[in-house]
């Protein structure tokens, strides 16, 4: 086997170079992972950016979380795994002794590491899967028949799954999904799919408000020139939304987000505001009056990742339509642009 590798190298904000580097050596405990797709999220762009808390100033790392490949070596302890098998890796690890990670919220533990983040990632021809993740599941089997784009998307539509669970999106709701970025369109599609009386897509841009339509929004409107409160009221015979996603980081979504909700409604404060500029104006009067539950959610547990990836095995919901680009590992600093053009929404990196 050749010793060394192509990769996407982060070496500061707006600096990713493709590099020769050594190929990963793993241990007795570990597994080398041959990487067939990963994909280009918001987070690998607020780490471009140098955005990214855990990429400060210095810092040099692989980025890519959401992955799927073939194992090539496992360590001469692994018994579970053999080379050969496709798998897909969720990123997150916990302390194993944490109660955040017994709790099955590894995601929360304050110092959890994570693939891509603050440990070297997928943009890779090879990746090493450290030995916590083996040991706490984060290593998912999946079919030869498994479309690996498809696959890999587990990862963020567990995201998605852990925010509308904690607003119980269930039949006969009505439901607003503020944004049409990639993970709104996954927040339609998963509310599609748990039965939704209707799904409601706010999103500015005339081109993701077509994006929508196409992948089964029951509405989409425009909130700068229509009038969104008066849609809300009409679908639902003027009850309010029962459920409310702010899959975009704006203020405006947040705030508006409690005039739609119905008595009781329930809003997911899904996507975070930018951390120098993170204060709404909040009418807890909304609140009380209706009895409202505001929720935030963050990234996933790797328990999330293995419901997620249930939902995607079982033909439950259907992603077909959220791969709209893929690039040779060579063409990295062209993915990333693709990523943040405002027209794709998953780009695909294919080492």
């Amino acid at each position: 086997m050749k010793e060394t590798m192509l990769a996407a190298v982060y070496r500061g904000p707006n600096d990713i170079r493709v590099e020769e580097v050594p190929i990963p050596e793993i241990g007795p405990d570990e597994i080398l992972l041959k990487v067939i797709n990963a994909h280009i999220c918001g987070t690998d762009l607020r780490i471009l950016h140098g955005q990214h808390r855990k990429y400060p100033e210095g810092t040099v790392r692989i980025p890519g979380h959401e992955v799927v490949g073939v194992i090539e070596a496992v360590g001469e302890n692994i018994t579970k795994y053999s080379p050969g098998e496709r798998v897909f890796v969720a990123p997150n690890m916990g302390e194993g002794d944490s109660r955040e990670t017994i709790s099955g919220n590894n995601n929360l533990d304050p110092n959890y590491r994570a693939i891509g983040i603050n440990l070297d990632g997928a943009f890779a021809e090879f990746m090493r899967i450290p030995a916590d993740a083996i040991r706490q599941g984060n290593v998912m089997k999946l079919g030869d028949d498994e479309d690996p784009a498809i696959a890999a998307l587990i990862e963020p539509l567990a995201c998605v799954l852990r925010g509308q669970n904690a607003v119980n999106v269930r039949s006969a709701d009505v439901v607003v999904v503020m944004g049409a970025g990639p993970i709104g369109m996954m927040h339609m599609l998963l509310a599609k799919a748990r039965g939704a009386a209707a799904v409601i897509v706010s999103e500015p841009a005339a081109n993701r408000r077509a994006q929508a339509l196409e992948l089964g929004a029951d509405y989409v409107i425009d909130p700068i020139n229509e009038d969104l409160k008066e849609l809300v009221e009409r679908v639902s015979n003027r009850r309010g939304a029962d459920v409310i996603i702010t899959a975009a980081p704006s203020k405006a979504a947040q705030e508006s987000a409690l005039k739609i909700a119905a008595i009781g409604g329930r809003i997911n404060l899904f996507g975070g505001l930018p951390k120098d500029d993170p204060y709404i104006r909040f009418d807890s009067n909304l609140v009380h009056y209706k009895e409202l539950i505001v929720t935030g959610t963050t990234a996933c547990s790797t328990y999330d990742c293995l419901q997620a990836a249930d939902l995607v095995r079982s033909g439950t919901i259907k992603l077909d339509g959220m791969v709209t680009s893929r690039y040779p590992l060579s063409e990295v600093k062209a993915a990333f642009a693709a990523a943040e053009d405002g027209n794709n929404l998953r780009v695909s990196l294919k080492p």
